[in-house]
């Protein structure tokens, strides 16, 4: 795992890779710019009027390509609906202290290597955006919220779903929520499953009924940041990450108990994970945040990659973070890449880079058989 290159971000709070009429593309949603002179916290001194980076990939490396207006931006999301291509991104707040919550978060169209604005949806302090289709059917989840006093909500202030009426997106189903920040979809078998992360309300799992999601699963653990589902060995898993409670790996039971826990990966500290398919067999990665209080937070940390062996996940790599919030993983020409984002560094300041890492050279499973 080598450092090939530094991003130029503050505040980095994502990273969504994709390719679009050829050209991968990198965007980074940003939180905030420090204020010289300000002090150095997590809540106040720093201006959340900040665009969102959107890279190129030329060669070996990204190159910058334009600026979005997403302010106090918190996430984004590519997704497609038949030919026409989209980006969904989540703004958090707006202004320089005191914030503003209530935010209009965009909804874009690419078109030609251009964003054009589509839709405006009124959020209130908005974390993510998760795009998911049942049949023909397009959707897209909102995980948004915050209970902070002063904070007064007058746009909707719960997380909720999203249903494609073929020009915009439409209110489908308000999910009881405080302070969301993630959804995951995926599906075992015929069963649908959704699931949401609260950091003060019940995390948990949810079931497609055939005309909404209806409660199926609670999950232990407070502080919930985020899911990953993948498959493997022959079962399914879901991995969650607490921020202030342990980051855990659930298995499906398949006896009708839902998902059963398996294994504790870490403490406290989780925000986020990506799963990678390689000739390996796969690896998930852990990206940690950071420990201790908003007031005085820890922000270096050390975040993992996982793989398994003997039928439980091991350390397979480390990797330094300051802040991390998120990851993603592509390919290029062979070879394997990840890009991590860091938000906060170690003196507290937002101005951090955000790094791309080369994995090595990139195998199908045939070609792993192939060599060896």
């Amino acid at each position: 795992m080598h450092s090939i290159q530094d991003l130029d971000t503050s505040g980095a709070r994502a990273v969504e890779t994709f390719v679009h009429d050829g050209t991968r593309y990198l965007v980074v949603p940003q939180l905030a710019l420090d204020v010289p002179g300000q002090p150095a916290m997590i809540t106040v001194g720093d201006s959340s009027n900040v665009d969102a980076l959107v890279y190129r990939w030329q060669g070996e490396a990204f190159e910058p390509h334009a600026r979005l207006p997403v302010p106090g931006g918190e996430d984004a999301e590519f997704f497609r609906i038949g030919e026409r291509a989209f980006l969904a991104t989540a703004s958090l707040k707006s202004g320089t202290g005191p914030y503003e919550l209530n935010v209009d978060s965009v909804i874009f169209e690419l078109k030609d290597g251009a964003f054009t604005e589509l839709q405006r949806v009124p959020t209130f302090a908005a974390k993510q955006w998760t795009h998911f289709a049942i049949g023909e059917r397009h959707f897209l989840a909102l995980a948004q919220g915050v209970a902070m006093e002063g904070n007064v909500p007058r746009h909707p202030s719960k997380s909720a779903l999203y249903e494609w009426n073929g020009e915009r997106f439409v209110e489908f189903q308000v999910i009881e929520s405080v302070w969301g920040y993630n959804f995951a979809f995926f599906e075992i078998g015929e069963q649908r499953f959704l699931a949401y992360a609260d950091h003060v309300a019940p995390s948990r799992v949810m079931l497609w009924s055939g005309t909404r999601f209806e409660d199926f699963q609670p999950l232990e653990g407070k502080t919930g940041r985020a899911f990953q589902f993948f498959e493997h060995g022959g079962e399914a898993w879901l991995a969650f990450a607490c921020l202030h409670d342990d980051t855990v790996l659930l298995r499906w039971s398949g006896n009708g108990c839902g998902f059963v826990a398996h294994q504790t990966l870490s403490g406290p500290g989780g925000r986020e994970f990506i799963w990678r398919e390689d000739a390996q067999g796969g690896e998930l990665v852990q990206v940690n945040f950071l420990l201790g209080s908003r007031e005085a937070p820890i922000t270096s940390m050390t975040s993992v990659g996982y793989r398994f062996v003997d039928g439980r996940l091991a350390v397979r790599r480390e990797f330094p973070t300051l802040g991390g919030t998120d990851a993603c993983a592509f390919e290029e020409d062979g070879q394997a890449y990840l890009v991590v984002a860091n938000s906060l560094g170690a003196d507290i300041r937002f101005r951090t880079p955000s790094k791309v890492y080369r994995l090595g050279e990139a195998q199908t499973q045939a070609q792993a058989g192939d060599a060896r």
